[in-house]
């Protein structure tokens, strides 16, 4: 089945529909990072963990997110590399 070449404003939308979504991934990952948080909060107030262990919970959440919004934006900037390439 032929395909017809993309076109330059197409590939703009197409580019512009990558980011958007990228951008829903990121708030995804930020709202688990939020209710893992909460759920650390949560068992420091009942007394099941240490402030020091929230803290450090805390920081590996952070680290986790970290590395997967870096992994959201390396993959967006190679979607945006193929679909901008003529």
């Amino acid at each position: 089945l032929p395909m017809p070449a993309l076109t330059e404003e197409n590939r703009r939308e197409l580019t512009k529909v990558a980011r958007g979504e990228a951008e829903n991934i990121r708030v995804a990952i930020r709202n688990i990072r939020r209710e893992a948080n909460s759920e650390l909060k949560e068992y420091r107030t009942e007394k099941e963990i240490t402030e020091d262990e929230e803290r450090r919970g805390n920081e590996m959440i952070q680290r986790l997110t970290d590395q997967r919004i870096a992994e959201v934006d390396k993959v967006l900037e190679v979607k945006e590399a193929d679909l901008l390439e003529i």
